[in-house]
């Protein structure tokens, strides 16, 4: 095993993609279903990704980062909520423009565009999440 990786960190990673998967699963079902329903998909995405977020926040701040705890004081738990929601805005704008890039530029389906660009992100989303999102104040853990 390399050196700089703990069984915390691959453990985190694993629970990580175990909530991951089930954004993605809300967050692609979300998205076909607009699709379905005629909605434009770029306004898909932000609506599917929203929800696929607010599931995010709540697994992965109770059982991926342990960071549910009551114990906590509110400004440090509205800080933590400030960066989740700064740090998806971040992934969702790259999200938005991968998607536009996919689709619009080199012709490749809405659908297809959707995994490929969750492929894309799935490290990004956890490295962020891991030292900014979920950090212990002071600290890079």
């Amino acid at each position: 095993m390399v050196k700089w990786v703990s069984k915390k960190v691959i453990v985190q990673f694993i629970t990580f993609n175990l909530v991951g998967l089930l954004n993605t699963a809300i967050d692609f079902m979300l998205y076909t279903l607009l699709l379905w329903f005629g909605t434009y998909y770029l306004i898909a995405q932000i609506i599917a990704y929203g929800a696929g977020m607010i599931n995010s926040f709540l697994l992965n701040s109770r059982y991926t980062f342990h960071k549910g705890d009551t114990l906590v004081s509110k400004p440090r738990q509205l800080n933590r909520g400030v960066r989740f929601v700064v740090w998806n805005a971040l992934l969702l704008g790259l999200t938005l423009l991968l998607l536009a890039a996919f689709t619009e530029w080199w012709g490749v389906g809405e659908v297809i565009s959707k995994v490929i660009v969750t492929v894309v992100t799935v490290a990004l989303n956890f490295y962020g999440s891991k030292k900014w999102v979920f950090a212990a104040s002071g600290s890079r853990a």
